[in-house]
């Protein structure tokens, strides 16, 4: 199954936004997700964790501070890839001006389905081009 990035919707908060690309929900017999991740310059996703799900972060471009496990936080770059445990708590920061662009997967997949609950959560649906207006 082809899927490109018109046919699928978008997510934005007001750090970046995503595109689920796979989803257990979205393609008959998927058990894993696999998405593309923007953190916009400045901006990065509050701490939090996936009681149900290991998380994998691939970086395509950019810079950030990564933090896993409450450990010591540490940058990630093009390239790099970071393995998140089950239940780890973690959060990613782009302190540059650059835009982060990443590949996250979620293994088993659905863990997705909880950013729906972020106050700043907004679904645009498949084909239409999100406006980011400067704070």
């Amino acid at each position: 199954m082809l899927l490109t990035p018109g046919d699928v919707a978008t997510m934005t908060f007001e750090w970046g936004s995503i595109k689920w690309f796979v989803t257990p929900s979205g393609v008959p017999g998927a058990a894993s997700t696999f998405g593309e991740v923007i953190v916009n310059p400045g901006r990065g996703h509050a701490r939090h964790q996936h009681p149900n799900a290991e998380e994998i972060i691939y970086v395509v471009s950019g810079e950030a501070t990564q933090m896993v496990d409450d450990g010591e936080p540490f940058t990630i770059r093009e390239g790099d890839a970071v393995h998140i445990p089950k239940g780890a708590w973690h959060s990613t920061h782009n302190e540059t001006w650059r835009p982060l662009r990443l590949i996250v997967t979620y293994t088993p997949g659905g863990e997705e389905k909880a950013l729906e609950a972020a106050p700043d959560f907004r679904l645009h649906d498949a084909g239409t081009t999100p406006e980011w207006r400067r704070a």
